[in-house]
């Protein structure tokens, strides 16, 4: 089982603190194992087996386990009398109202809680408002290209570009790496992914009944990855197919918001950057998988490009950065990261080696007057490494900091 550091030392960072940690992502992506990780450690900890309290709901055994009255039976049945006690939930959203059980268990007793969950329905407001206060979320994405690396299923002698490649290609969610790899193998375990995400974690928590323009809204919104979107321009597609229906703006926002919970997509909204405001109007959507992006909106040379901005985009949020899109005048930056730290404005492109490609790159950021930290980020191996002050990088070498 590969480490996930990253995730990891959140947990251990919040050990043994009263604040209930809730680990989200979408499905497959790695919560089960990181919570079996943690698990590990607690056991090299010493800490004896009947203070460590495991249950996956997904599995038949807790199959009845449906409300929280009887959900907090069970917990208080397995509770050591004395000691701290480490209660480790995996798909806790399968019990009604879980919160209040926990919210209990962590009052009344010397617990620690960690719990894992596939939409963000988890945290909803009416959840959120009354364990505030009391939670940590631990936000969790597929491997990273570091990580992916670190599974050492790819033929000796490639070059870190075709793995890189391969990547691209095929995404990062943990188990592709152990997986045949060619497309169809692949495609098969993702298709699975995909279907679990769709009638799971939308078509059944938001009680939706048209699969079908469900479906046809999320191949729009992943293939015009790279561009802004809207419920109107969606409206206005799905008109334009023949099928004489007219979708209205309520109904498409419900949609979009349902992909965002369900994690298998991310919104990123526009940043004035001279105004210092968000933006309200249009977005743009990143797909959870690099992997996903292929399989929705097909594996083409003509989107490279957005894949790999989808990649960039992921590690920006991995690493901890609220991104968003950059408008400066009439130009746009791909990507503005901020954290406590600092702030990036980042520009990714597949190559800038074509005429006028570098200067048409280069421009958004030279234009901005700040002292911030400004990216070009490309495949490119051989340029200067900075222009007017401009970081110029290589994707692969970014993404291995």
């Amino acid at each position: 089982m590969i480490p996930r550091d990253q995730y990891l030392s959140q947990l251990l960072a919040f050990k043994d603190t009263d604040l209930i940690k809730i680990i989200t992502g979408i499905r497959r992506c790695g919560k089960s194992s990181l919570l079996k990780l943690f698990e590990e450690h607690l056991r090299n900890e010493q800490v004896a087996d009947d203070h460590i309290i495991r249950i996956n709901f997904e599995y038949m055994e807790y199959d009845d386990v449906r409300d929280y009255k009887t959900f907090y039976r069970l917990i208080k049945e397995k509770l050591p009398k004395t000691g701290k006690t480490y209660i480790l939930l995996d798909e806790i959203q399968q019990v009604e109202h879980w919160e209040k059980a926990v919210l209990s268990l962590s009052l009344e007793a010397d617990t620690d809680i960690y719990i894992t969950g596939s939409n963000a329905y988890l945290l909803s407001s009416e959840i959120a408002t009354l364990i505030s206060g009391r939670y940590v979320e631990i936000k969790m994405l597929p491997l990273s290209f570091k990580e992916y690396l670190l599974f050492n299923h790819l033929p000796e002698g490639w070059t870190k570009e075709e793995k890189f490649n391969q990547y691209l290609k095929f995404g990062g969610f943990p188990l592709v790496p152990s997986l045949p790899q060619e497309t169809g193998a692949v495609n098969e375990y993702l298709t699975g992914i995909y279907h679990s995400v769709v009638i799971k974690d939308i078509l059944t928590r938001n009680k939706i009944r048209d699969t079908d323009l469900l479906e046809r809204i999320i191949k729009y919104v992943i293939t015009n990855t790279g561009n802004f979107i809207s419920p109107s321009s969606i409206s206005g597609y799905l008109s334009s197919q023949g099928k004489g229906e007219k979708i209205n703006h309520v109904t498409i926002s419900s949609y979009l918001n349902a992909l965002e919970k369900a994690y298998i997509v991310y919104s990123v909204p526009r940043f004035d950057i001279r105004g210092k405001e968000q933006l309200k109007k249009l977005a743009k959507y990143y797909a959870a998988d690099s992997g996903l992006f292929h399989l929705i909106g097909g594996y083409t040379g003509s989107n490279v490009g957005h894949v790999l901005e989808t990649v960039v985009y992921l590690e920006l949020i991995r690493r901890g950065y609220t991104v968003s899109v950059g408008k400066w005048a009439d130009m746009e930056v791909d990507f503005v990261a901020v954290n406590q730290q600092e702030r990036l404005y980042v520009q990714v492109a597949w190559t800038v080696m074509g005429d006028g490609v570098l200067d048409r790159e280069l421009r958004p950021l030279q234009e901005i007057g700040d002292n911030h930290t400004k990216i070009l980020l490309s495949l490119d191996k051989t340029y200067p490494v900075s222009e007017d002050g401009i970081i110029l990088k290589n994707v692969i070498d970014f993404l291995l900091e």
